[in-house]
């Protein structure tokens, strides 16, 4: 069994064959999926999509390169809409200084620790999106420990190796997308050799990144199998003995989920 921690659901690549989407997952044994929230706007898009698919969950949160369209949510509405019974985390929310055209840093950061608050409050796991920016998510999510602890997870871990190191510090997850399969990605195989492994997770971040043998289409849940072979392969695990030791790491940090 696998989960894939992170996917879009939501997204139009889905909308005309979200049950053949499903069905192929499971045929991949993938039993779980948590489709992640983009916009706090669309949370009754995501808690739709959980109420009618059983093996789907959700998160409730703004994207980062949706800070400037949501810069004000407070706190307590996340927090309120996080009370959704399959509703199971925060986020996704972070730093993205990638685009040129991305909100001010300043925006970012303001909307990013209010997730982190709304995670502090609920004991919900936190999304973390950081994209180019690994400087400035150390020093918030350092700044911000210090103010209490909370769990959280580096999603799509593209970034260094102090960040995976800092993360893994202060207690974070990290989860490992299709990128740890392309041929160019030896760095980041690398960094994933030095995560305990009680702490990874697998996902696929679809519809984008598809893992290889499947660069190049939609990325979808069934495709998680391709990127959990390819670590498996990394630390030298039997497959089945990595994909029971991510789906207990899912369930130990999305608590609800396990409930």
């Amino acid at each position: 069994m696998l989960v894939d921690s992170h996917c879009h659901l939501d997204f139009a690549n889905f909308s005309e064959d979200l049950p053949g989407t499903l069905a192929r997952a499971r045929a991949a044994g993938v039993t779980r999926m948590v489709t992640i929230s983009t916009r706090v706007a669309k949370a009754k898009t995501y808690e739709a999509l959980s109420e009618a698919n059983p093996e789907i969950w959700h998160t409730i949160g703004t994207h980062p390169d949706g800070a400037g369209d949501e810069p004000d949510v407070p706190t307590a509405t996340i927090v309120a809409l996080s009370a959704h019974p399959r509703c199971i985390g925060i986020g996704e929310a972070g730093l993205d200084f990638h685009y040129e055209n991305a909100a001010p840093e300043a925006v970012q950061e303001r909307v990013f620790r209010r997730h982190i608050a709304a995670a502090r409050a609920t004991g919900l796991p936190l999304v973390i999106h950081s994209r180019d920016a690994d400087a400035a998510m150390e020093a918030i999510l350092v700044d911000e420990m210090k103010g209490g602890a909370f769990t959280a997870v580096l999603h799509c871990f593209s970034s260094g190796a102090r960040l995976a190191q800092v993360g893994v510090e202060l207690g974070l997850y990290v989860s490992f997308s299709g990128i740890v399969t392309f041929r160019r990605s030896h760095d980041l195989r690398t960094i994933a050799l030095g995560v305990p492994r009680d702490r990874l997770l697998v996902e696929t971040d679809a519809p984008f990144l598809a893992p290889e043998p499947h660069r190049g289409r939609t990325n979808e849940p069934a495709y998680t199998a391709d990127t959990a072979r390819a670590l498996a392969k990394a630390l030298d695990m039997p497959f089945a003995d990595f994909a029971a030791l991510t789906t207990a790491n899912f369930h130990r940090l999305f608590l609800k989920a396990a409930a």
